[in-house]
C-alpha cells in the first residue's frame, strides 16, 4: 500500500484501520472478528492503527497490543490518545458504559489536559497495550478544553517528542476551526479530522487544509463516511448523518453526488475515499472496520480506480469544491 509521510519522515499508509470497533463499539466486536479484521488490514498492508483509551474504556487498546504485538515494531505505526483519563468508577460493573460502547462500566472517563494528566495517560496506555512505545499521540476532542490542551497539553506533547518518546503529536476533533488554531498556536505534526472533510461536508477546505498546506501539518481523515451516510451505494433516508437523523437537504445532496458516481461506474463509497485522498495535505484515512469482510470492503474501496471525470463532473454541478 502506498505511503505518505509527515513534515518529520513519520510514513502512514493511506489507509489506517479505526478500532473503535475493537472497543465495542455500539455492540460486542467477537475476539475472532478482531483477530480477523486486524489479520485483513496487515495482510493488505495496511500499517497504521489508530486506538484510544475512550474506545470501549480501555478495551481497544488491549485488543490492538495484543494483535499487534505478533508483528515486528519497527513495521507499522500506532497512534492513541490523551486527555481522557479512566478512572475507577464504583458500582459500574452493575451498569454498562453509557458513551456507546457495550463494556461494563467498571471505569469512568475523567478529562485531563494537564502535563501530569498526560503522562499518565502515556503510561496507561504502554501498559494496556503491552508496547514499549506509541507512534503518535493525539489529544482526544478537547473542545471545551481548548485553552489548557492547546497550552500545557501540546506542550507536554511536545516535550515527549523531543525526548523521543513519540514520534508525531496532534489532536483529532470533529471540528475544524480548533484544529486550525492549535496548528497556529503549536509545532504539531498531524491533525485528526473527523467528519468535516469529506464528500458532503468540506468545512475543513475553508480554513484547515490551506493552513496545513502552509505549516507542513499532515491531516488524517476520519469519519470519511459521515457517519454512514457515504457507506452505502445509495444513501436512503434512514442513513445516519454526524450520528444523527440525515437532513433532507444533505440526503438529496448526496445521492445527487451518488448519481454521478454511478454515471461513471464507481461507488459512493469508493469516492469518498478517493475524494479526501486527491489533497496534498491528506496523509492517511482512518477507516473503522469490524471483521475481516469490512476491512476487504474497505480496501477494495480504497482500490477502485477513478476517472477524472467524475471530479470534474461534481465539480461543475457544485457538489463538490475543487482540489487543484
Amino acid at each position: 500500500m502506498k505511503t505518505r509521510s509527515t513534515q518529520r519522515g513519520l510514513e502512514l499508509t493511506e489507509i489506517g484501520l479505526g478500532a473503535a470497533q475493537l472497543g465495542n463499539l455500539y455492540r460486542e466486536t467477537t475476539d475472532t472478528e478482531v483477530e480477523e479484521g486486524v489479520a485483513a488490514a496487515w495482510d493488505a498492508g495496511v500499517r497504521y492503527f489508530d486506538t484510544a483509551p475512550h474506545y470501549g474504556l480501555g478495551l481497544s487498546e488491549r485488543r490492538l497490543g495484543e494483535q499487534l504485538r505478533t508483528h515486528p515494531r519497527d513495521e507499522y505505526v500506532i497512534s492513541s490518545k490523551v486527555g481522557k483519563l479512566l478512572v475507577p468508577n464504583p458500582g459500574g460493573e452493575d451498569r454498562m458504559d453509557d458513551q456507546g460502547f457495550a463494556v461494563p462500566a467498571v471505569t469512568t472517563r475523567q478529562w485531563d489536559f494537564s502535563r501530569d494528566g498526560i503522562l499518565r495517560s502515556v503510561e496507561e496506555s504502554l501498559a494496556r497495550t503491552g508496547l514499549d512505545h506509541i507512534d503518535v499521540l493525539y489529544m482526544h476532542d478537547p473542545d471545551d478544553h481548548f485553552e489548557q490542551a492547546s497550552t500545557e497539553g501540546i506542550a507536554a506533547l511536545i516535550e515527549l517528542r523531543e525526548q523521543g518518546v513519540v514520534k508525531a503529536v496532534g489532536a483529532g476533533m470533529n471540528a475544524a476551526a480548533p484544529l486550525a488554531e492549535l496548528i497556529r498556536r503549536a509545532d504539531v505534526d498531524l491533525v485528526m479530522c473527523a467528519g468535516r472533510f469529506t464528500l458532503i461536508d468540506d468545512d475543513a477546505l475553508a480554513d484547515l487544509m490551506p493552513l496545513a498546506l502552509e505549516r507542513n501539518v499532515g491531516i488524517v481523515v476520519a469519519g470519511v463516511y459521515n457517519s454512514g451516510l457515504l457507506g452505502r451505494n445509495r444513501p436512503s433516508p434512514d442513513a445516519t448523518f454526524d450520528y444523527g437523523p440525515v437532513p433532507p437537504a444533505i440526503l438529496e445532496r448526496a445521492n445527487r453526488v451518488a448519481d454521478a458516481c454511478e454515471a461513471h461506474g464507481v461507488t459512493l463509497p469508493e469516492a469518498a475515499i478517493a475524494y479526501v485522498l486527491r489533497h496534498p495535505a491528506v496523509v492517511s484515512v482512518v477507516v473503522g472496520a469490524r471483521g475481516g469482510d469490512q476491512v476487504r470492503s474497505n480496501i477494495e474501496r480504497y482500490e477502485a480506480a477513478m476517472l477524472d471525470g467524475l471530479w470534474a463532473d461534481l465539480e461543475a454541478a457544485g457538489l463538490v469544491a475543487a482540489l487543484s
